[in-house]
């Protein structure tokens, strides 16, 4: 039994452990150095504490408590018949308690507390003028968004619709045995017909400065006036008083 309880001199344990001369005497007094001065600015600490507390005990005391005979400013004002609990001045209207003390702990000079309340109150104004600013000009930005997107939208639908009236212009004049069209932009360019994709066309017209809203207009009345057709309705009208008669208008809007 006492064999087994004795160290093993050839264990990791034992190996591992610092025999140098001397070295736990110095690591047993630096911590007892630490140790002691920790200990000193904890007992600094709990007695500047102390003494705060012990002058506003014995402050706030002084202030509870009534003046007496003793004070020499209340001597005076009893000698002028002021009695106590009484309000001063001539009709008593003055004020009954004293001007209460504010008394002021901190380091920073007369006027600091409302310098630092003003700043913080310009600071949080500033704070709130960016964030409205913010807001307008997100709300400005939707709005030119929608109304971009809106005229995008428009104008893919007036491209479709000059299209539809370029394939029935050049059916209609075919019809009637005409091979060249009024204008070049009345028809659809051959290598243009067989494009898929409408947002990747080009203006069929490049030598035209014509708008695409100019050209449907155009378009609309030779077809109106020359085959008495209407985009909008899809219908051939058999003569002028037909059509007027019979067609709501020579406009999308009209159609509606």
């Amino acid at each position: 039994m006492e064999g087994d309880e004795e160290e093993d001199y050839m264990s990791d344990l034992f190996i591992k452990q610092d025999v140098r001369p001397g070295l736990p005497m110095v690591r047993r007094v630096k911590e007892a150095i630490q140790k002691e001065e920790k200990q000193k600015e904890a007992n600094e600490k709990n007695r500047q504490k102390s003494i705060k507390e012990e002058e506003k005990k014995r402050r706030d005391l002084v202030l509870k408590s009534a003046l007496g005979n003793e004070n020499k400013g209340f001597a005076l004002l009893q000698k002028m018949g002021y009695k106590s609990g009484q309000a001063l001045g001539k009709s008593g209207e003055g004020i009954v308690e004293p001007i209460p003390l504010n008394i002021k702990t901190g380091r920073s000079g007369l006027g600091h507390e409302e310098l630092k309340k003003r700043k913080a109150e310009e600071k949080l104004e500033n704070y709130r003028q960016k964030l409205h600013m913010k807001k307008q000009a997100n709300e400005q930005a939707a709005d030119q968004f929608r109304i971009r997107f809106k005229t995008k939208q428009e104008e893919r639908k007036m491209e479709g619709d000059l299209r539809k009236s370029q394939r029935a212009c050049q059916q209609l004049d075919m019809q009637k045995d005409i091979d060249v069209p009024k204008e070049t932009w009345f028809w659809i360019e051959p290598e243009e017909e067989d494009k898929k994709d409408e947002e990747d066309k080009e203006d069929e017209c490049t030598s035209s400065d014509l708008s695409v809203s100019e050209k449907l207009h155009i378009l609309t009345a030779y077809l109106r006036e020359e085959h008495f057709y209407c985009i909008w309705c899809g219908t051939t009208y058999e003569d002028t008083e037909d059509l007027s008669s019979n067609c709501p208008g020579d406009s999308a809007a009209d159609h509606d």
